[in-house]
């Protein structure tokens, strides 16, 4: 982690846990902060479960990016009943995150300590009319383009997944703009910078036959020392 993410986590933390209560906190630094405090994961929808020690609660995406005042409210409850009271050094801890993604489902992996990756749960694309399980592509559904419509918000909900994510290995299978871990790759870049320049590398494999063993070892290829 940077020594400026690090410090700007800190004082959050620090803020939330004594200080005057903000008035508004945006949804990314709250995403970062429990990501390095505990685990974020994708509960469903606009839901996430934030995990800290042996404390569960689920928080709902703003509509508006930033947290109001009660939500605001409600995580310094939740970190206080977690007993959250991280040193600098536990904060500094990189959050390592690898998604395996297909146009049917991203499976998503967090490291955190050098052990094997865990699984953090998949994200599927919404698919009411069955197009992914027949293989059927926009153009072939009288749409325009090439695309079924609920791709765009399957890509940014494993977008929000990342958000809190220090360094990034994408894993698809195929090559060009069909391939779905880069078109994820262009969304990331197109809609969330910031998350795309955590990204360390794009890798391809037989996704039918990938182990979890196979995830670390493409992990750890990839990602700084002591993954």
């Amino acid at each position: 982690m940077s020594e400026h993410l690090h410090h700007k986590l800190s004082v959050i933390h620090r803020s939330l846990l004594h200080g005057k209560l903000p008035r508004s906190l945006s949804w990314s630094d709250a995403l970062e902060l429990i990501g390095h405090l505990g685990q974020v994961q994708q509960h469903g929808g606009d839901e996430f479960a934030f995990v800290v020690g042996s404390k569960r609660e689920i928080f709902k995406a703003p509509h508006t990016h930033e947290l109001g005042l009660d939500e605001v409210s409600r995580l310094r409850r939740f970190l206080k009943e977690a007993g959250s009271e991280a040193a600098p050094s536990e904060l500094a801890q990189p959050r390592r995150m690898v998604v395996v993604v297909d146009h049917h489902a991203a499976h998503l992996y967090q490291d955190r300590d050098g052990s094997r990756p865990q699984d953090q749960g998949t994200i599927q694309p919404y698919d009411p009319h069955g197009f992914h399980r027949h293989l059927i592509h926009r153009k072939e559904a009288h749409y325009q383009g090439d695309r079924v419509p609920e791709e765009t918000a399957f890509y940014e909900r494993v977008a929000k997944a990342l958000v809190s994510a220090d360094e990034i290995v994408l894993i698809g299978h195929g090559s060009g703009k069909s391939s779905a871990v880069n078109v994820l790759a262009d969304h990331l870049k197109t809609h969330h910078p910031d998350v795309a320049r955590r990204v360390k590398a794009i890798e391809t494999a037989d996704l039918s036959a990938l182990s979890e063993p196979e995830v670390e070892a493409i992990a750890k290829r990839h990602m700084s020392a002591g993954v």
